[in-house]
C-alpha cells in the first residue's frame, strides 16, 4: 500500500471516514504519521471549543468576582478555587462518575458519558476557571485613569465596560490567556487517560501513539510524532493569538506596542 493511499484510507479514521479496522502488522513511518495526525483532529476538537466556551464564561466569573456584589462575587470565587484546586485528572474521573449515575436515572444523559460531550465540558470548565482568574487580575490592573476619563466622556454601564474596562483588560491578560490556551491543547492529551472511553477505537492523538507503541514495542517513534505534531499546533496557537494581541494594541503607536513574549508554565 502506497503512502498516500494510507493517507486516503486513514486521514480521517478518528471520525469515522475510511478504514474501519486499525493495521494489525507491517506498521509504516506513513501509518503512524496519518493516523496519529487523525487522532489530533480530536485534540484540536477539544481545545478549540474549550477555549471559544470558556472565553465567555472566564470574562463573567472575573467580572462576577470583581463585583462589590457579594451574590456574585462568592460563587466565582468558589468556582475558580475548586476547579484550579483540583487537578484535571481528577475532575475527569469524577465528571464520567457523575453522568454516570445522572445515566442511569435521565437517559438524556446518555451522551454525556462519551468524550466528544462530557470530556468538553470538564476542559470548558476547567481554563474557564484559569482564565476568570487571569481576567480578574487584568480587571484589579486597569488604571483608575482610563476608568476616570470614561467617566468624563460620559459613558457608564455596560456601554463603559464595552468600550474601555474590556478591551484594557483584554490587553492585559492576553500575554497570560495566550499561556493558558498552549497548556488547553496540551492537556486535552488527559481525555485518553480519562474513564471517557473511545467509541470504536475512534481516540484521539496519545490514543493512536499509544497503540503504535504497544504493537511495536518501539516507544521512540510515535510518540515524538505526537510531540511533533503537538509542538506545529503550538505554534499555530502562538501565532493566531499574536495576530489577536496586535489587533488589540493597533491603536499604540509602534514603539509603545507591547510585543506577546512566550513564557511557558514549568510548574502550575
Amino acid at each position: 500500500m502506497s503512502c498516500w493511499q494510507t493517507i486516503q484510507d486513514y486521514a480521517l479514521r478518528s471520525i469515522g471516514l475510511g478504514e474501519r479496522l486499525l493495521p494489525r502488522e507491517d506498521f509504516t513511518l506513513c501509518q503512524q504519521v496519518t493516523l496519529i495526525g487523525s487522532g489530533m483532529i480530536w485534540n484540536i476538537y477539544f481545545g478549540v471549543l474549550a477555549i471559544i466556551l470558556g472565553f465567555g464564561l472566564a470574562t463573567l466569573v472575573a467580572v462576577g468576582k470583581a463585583s462589590p456584589n457579594r451574590l456574585l462575587q462568592k460563587p466565582s470565587a468558589w468556582f475558580i478555587y475548586i476547579f484550579r484546586g483540583s487537578p484535571l485528572f481528577i475532575q475527569f474521573f469524577f465528571a464520567y462518575a457523575a453522568f454516570l449515575n445522572l445515566k442511569s436515572v435521565y437517559p438524556v444523559f446518555d451522551a454525556f458519558t462519551a468524550a466528544w460531550l462530557g470530556a468538553l465540558i470538564v476542559l470548558f470548565l476547567n481554563t474557564a476557571a484559569y482564565s476568570g482568574e487571569i481576567f480578574y487580575g487584568a480587571l484589579r490592573s486597569i488604571p483608575k485613569g482610563e476608568v476616570e476619563a470614561a467617566d468624563a466622556y460620559g459613558f457608564s454601564g455596560f456601554t463603559r465596560f464595552r468600550r474601555i474596562i474590556w478591551p484594557t483588560m483584554l490587553r492585559l491578560a492576553w500575554p497570560a490567556y495566550t499561556n493558558e490556551a498552549i497548556f488547553l491543547f496540551h492537556a486535552t492529551t488527559l481525555v485518553f487517560f480519562s474513564a471517557f472511553p473511545a467509541w470504536q477505537q475512534r481516540g484521539d492523538a496519545l490514543y493512536y501513539a499509544n497503540y503504535f507503541a504497544d504493537k511495536t514495542f518501539n516507544p521512540f517513534v510515535p510518540y515524538p510524532i505526537l510531540a511533533g505534531y503537538f509542538i506545529l499546533l503550538t505554534l499555530a496557537v502562538i501565532s493566531v493569538f499574536g495576530l489577536a494581541n496586535r489587533r488589540l494594541n493597533r491603536h499604540l503607536p509602534q514603539e509603545r506596542r507591547a510585543r506577546m513574549r512566550f513564557r511557558p508554565n514549568i510548574i502550575r
